[in-house]
């Protein structure tokens, strides 16, 4: 049977049904699926809109309930300041006391919804109440009264019993002097009221874990175990809270809004919590109801619309191509007769068949019957270039056969390994390179299997042959290298003996590099240790995993001193001890790294609370009994550790490091054991929330001028001038109170803004100095350790002193000995700097190491400023007397002129001056004073903006 007889009897269908049968499904899936899209869009676009919906009335209430929480605040404090509430509560005038509030009950009850005042003293003790209570017998009130007695901050709170209350806790103030606090709370009927009006929703106050309120029995959820004290439309909202408390949880309402159907409509139904405290047995919910019925409905009737055009467009486009496509498909068959005579040669017969173009616009067939025209003139010009091509393909064999020759010795040259294996991986071809290197003959080496000679990497469970691999090689010597092996398949052509090439590279130096780069990049070279990049990872993935553990951080107490008195290298040679010690005693249990400095840390996966704390008990005694001699100093490796646990302290790395150094600060703090546990993650963010509130008090002073400068006298004690000032920061709190810097300078150290507030000091000390120069008064500014390494402070006072008009002789910059001696190049650099802009120096707190007696000739300082511990005890302790003498002869030695800290007594000035110390500073000789008030002639802009 002939090809063409087998071909005329298969099946025929015209091309032109095959096109509509196919468009039709085409058509028909995309309606269908542009419908699907239509309706999956109207429905992601209405439940965005019903996120964002609901996001934002969980705004409002949020945002409801803190204006009532201020409000309330504020009304608290207009009461605690009653003119007649303080003087009588001082005076513990029980009567007086109740006749000060009891004009501004009623006014409290109506206007501002007040439901309760209650008074204490401040010793916490109740003295008088106003109002009705909440029946809540757990209420902290205690714990409140205590908190802002200690505080004398105010205070406020949320709390649900049988209705939910705000609470708003002011301390009374007397003679600015906390005596007393009082308490009011009000209801939130009004932040419910708003709720609804905000919303347009019907909403419901919830309280659940509470009892029941006998008086509204009919209100009472037994599936929520809660009652509804508040609600709009109670007649229709209540049977629709029954429904849904029958239908989903409130734990799930609260993480997604719970939709339901009620009377023929559709309704969304969502909540918002307004008390978490877990401890306690009841909370407060806002319950909010909306109408989606209208857009359920919209979302059906486009959904049809979409399905009905999707039909008319498919009829419509059916007809329309069967309309174009009978005469195209007519001309198709039959230059689909013509193309088979063509195959077989027929190119006469094949452009006899096509008519010769006519004038129309061309199209796509006419395009074809020109190209088949042009195709059988081209297969018969191709017929007569067969023969001349086969001489050529004779002469391009020869010429290959010479490449094939310089391939052979191309490969013999190259310096990598080149081996050809049959389809059994025996090798069949060596190069000469690999030979040298094996030190074998050829002979030995054809017809051996590859995996014989070159020993594979371990198996992995798999027979498949990789393109990429590193392989062992044991050369004739007994070294091993390693070889990386690139193979590929070769064209065999009916010759089974070479199925693949392998070529390999000699990579040993870079594994070995490779090696020593990875071992560098994870440990900590001074201790062989893992570093921090390392233990950071290594925290992650075991946290990524969702195990739990604990991370104990530890930093040797007092490592400072043993660099400031034995040298750096005594210091490095403790860590080291340190680092032997952890490992040989704890390398079994977890990942022990060094985080740098004298810190290091043990993550132990796995590990409970007793573990962790176990471990740490160990640690403690193990390093005490680590020591070593040096210079006559016997330096031991105590050290303060802090115990973190996760998830429960954090649940990504960053958080559970903070926690740990939190808990490390508090083991340093306390006097009882050396180690600390963070208790609750609660507290930890209570402290963690106190450093960045103090973080953002110390960016607003900055940034809103919130700190003034004071200054105190420093005076010469052979004819009492006053000439010198030392400047003192405090920083403006509420109603004008100063802070001490004793509250927010360790916060500012930790956080890096300590460099913000010397350059703040900096700039207003030299406004007010421009203003006291001509009086012939120098104002003395303190710079942090921190300063020592700013890069910038140079030309930051280059610009300051410009822009002032001050003359730099007049300012003294003082740094610590303590920070001159830790970092002696980079603190004698910036003051040999300083004294180039024509600044003087000074060295405070002299005296703390006295290691620094050393550096002191180096030190380009003009003041030495005597540490005050020794001026305290001078007149009854012979040893201070001794070291102040020798300080101030050292002093007068080097060309410094020396000024006594803390003189408090006029019994002082005449042993002082007998040392030949010519300043002193202390209460004695003058407190600390506003500088605006000190000086004559500042006024209080040029210490504030």
């Amino acid at each position: 049977m002939s090809r063409s007889d087998s071909q005329a009897r298969r099946p025929h269908l015209s091309l032109t049904w095959r096109v509509l049968a196919l468009s039709s499904l085409l058509l028909l899936v995309l309606a269908g699926l542009f419908t699907w899209l239509g309706h999956a869009n109207l429905t992601r676009q209405f439940e965005e809109s019903r996120r964002e919906s609901n996001d934002r009335e969980v705004r409002e209430i949020q945002l409801a309930l803190q204006r009532s929480e201020v409000s309330l605040q504020q009304i608290a404090a207009l009461t605690a300041a009653s003119p007649d509430l303080g003087p009588a509560l001082d005076g513990n005038d029980q009567e007086a006391l109740i006749n000060s509030l009891t004009s501004q009950w009623p006014t409290l009850q109506l206007e501002a919804g007040i439901d309760e005042i209650l008074v204490f003293d401040a010793q916490g003790r109740q003295l008088a109440d106003w109002g009705e209570g909440q029946a809540d017998k757990e209420r902290p009130v205690q714990d409140w009264v205590r908190q802002v007695m200690e505080t004398e901050f105010p205070l406020s709170a949320l709390r649900c019993a049988n209705d939910c209350r705000q609470y708003a806790a002011v301390p009374i103030l007397v003679g600015g002097e906390s005596v007393g606090m009082v308490i009011l709370s009000r209801s939130l009927a009004d932040v419910t009221r708003q709720a609804q009006q905000v919303s347009g929703s019907d909403v419901a106050l919830l309280i659940t874990g509470g009892r029941e309120v006998e008086a509204m029995p009919d209100r009472h959820l037994t599936n929520w175990n809660g009652h509804l004290v508040a609600m709009t439309r109670p007649e229709h909202y209540l049977p629709l809270l029954r429904q849904a408390s029958q239908t989903g949880m409130l734990s799930d309402i609260l993480e997604t809004p719970l939709r339901l159907q009620y009377r023929g409509r559709d309704y969304e139904l969502s909540a918002v919590r307004m008390e978490a405290d877990e401890a306690r047995r009841s909370s407060g919910f806002f319950l909010l109801a909306a109408d989606i019925t209208h857009q359920i409905r919209a979302i059906q009737e486009n959904t049809r619309s979409l399905l009905l055009v999707g039909i008319g467009g498919w009829l419509a486009a059916e007809l329309l191509l069967l309309a174009i496509l009978l005469q195209p498909m007519a001309r198709l068959r039959r230059l689909a007769g013509v193309l088979p005579a063509l195959a077989h040669g027929g190119f006469a017969e094949a452009r006899s068949a096509i008519p010769p173009p006519n004038q129309r616009l061309e199209d796509e067939i006419d395009v074809l019957e020109g190209t088949t025209l042009a195709l059988s003139d081209q297969l018969e010009a191709l017929e007569h270039e067969v023969t001349a091509r086969g001489q050529q393909l004779a002469e391009r064999v020869e010429e290959l056969a010479r490449e094939r020759d310089f391939v052979g010795s191309l490969l013999d040259t190259a310096r990598v390994f080149i081996v050809t294996q049959d389809d059994q991986d025996r090798i069949t071809l060596v190069n000469d390179y690999a030979l040298s290197t094996l030190s074998m003959q050829e002979e030995r080496l054809l017809g051996r299997r590859f995996d014989d000679v070159f020993t594979p990497r371990p198996s992995t469970g798999t027979d498949e042959v990789t393109s990429q691999e590193e392989r062992s090689l044991v050369t004739a010597d007994g070294r091993q290298r390693t070889i990386a092996w690139y193979h590929a398949p070769l064209a065999t052509r009916g010759d089974d003996r070479a199925a693949r090439i392998s070529v390999g590279l000699d990579i040993t130096e870079r594994k070995l590099a490779e090696a020593r780069l990875t071992w560098l990049a994870e440990r900590d070279p001074l201790t062989e240790l893992y570093n921090r990049r390392y233990f950071q990872e290594a925290l992650g993935a075991v946290m990524q995993r969702g195990r739990n553990g604990a991370v104990l951080l530890l930093d040797i107490d007092h490592f400072k001193d043993v660099n400031e008195l034995s040298g750096h290298h005594t210091g490095d040679r403790l860590l080291r001890m340190v680092a032997d010690t952890l490992f040989q005693e704890f390398g079994h249990c977890g990942i022990i790294a060094r985080l740098g400095g004298d810190e290091f840390a043990l993550l132990l996966e796995g590990a409970d609370t007793r573990k962790a704390i176990s471990i740490a008990k160990q640690i403690t005694p193990l390093l005490d009994g680590t020591g070593l001699d040096a210079g006559g100093q016997r330096h031991r490796a105590t050290a303060s550790l802090g115990i973190a646990l996760f998830p429960i302290h954090g649940d990504n790395p960053a958080d559970l490091m903070a926690n740990a150094d939190l808990a490390m600060y508090k083991a340093k703090e306390s006097s009882a054991q050396r180690w600390h546990l963070l208790s609750t993650l609660e507290r930890a963010k209570d402290e963690l929330q106190e450093r960045v509130y103090w973080v953002e008090r110390i960016r607003q002073a900055i940034d809103e001028e919130g700190f003034e400068l004071m200054v105190q006298p420093i005076m010469r004690l052979s004819d009492g001038d006053v000439r010198h000032y030392e400047v003192l920061l405090r920083m403006l709190g509420p109603k004008g109170a100063l802070i001490s810097p004793a509250y927010f300078i360790p916060v500012a150290e930790r956080s890096g803004q300590v460099v913000q507030i010397d350059r703040w000091v900096l700039r207003h000390s030299l406004r007010a100095l421009s203003r006291v120069q001509a009086q012939g008064i120098s104002l003395s500014v303190n710079l942090s350790g921190q300063s020592l390494h700013d890069e910038g402070l140079k030309q930051f006072l280059v610009e300051e002193l410009a822009a002032s008009g001050a003359d730099p002789h007049y300012l003294i910059l003082e740094i610590t000995e303590t920070a001159a001696v830790t970092d002696f190049s980079s603190a004698r650099g910036v003051l040999q700097a300083l004294r180039d802009l024509g600044c003087r120096t000074a060295l405070d707190d002299f005296g703390v190491g006295f290691s620094s007696f050393h550096y002191l000739g180096e030190l380009p300082v003009d003041f030495i400023k005597i540490d005050g511990a020794f001026i305290r005890t001078l007149l009854t302790n012979t040893e201070s007397q001794v070291i102040v003498k020798a300080i101030a002869d050292i002093a007068t030695g080097f060309g410094k002129k020396a000024i006594a800290e803390f003189v408090d007594q006029e019994a002082l000035i005449p042993l002082l001056s007998s040392y030949g110390i010519e300043y002193g500073q202390g209460y004695h000789l003058g407190r600390p004073a506003l500088l605006s008030d000190a000086i004559p002639g500042v006024s209080h802009g040029d210490t504030t903006s």
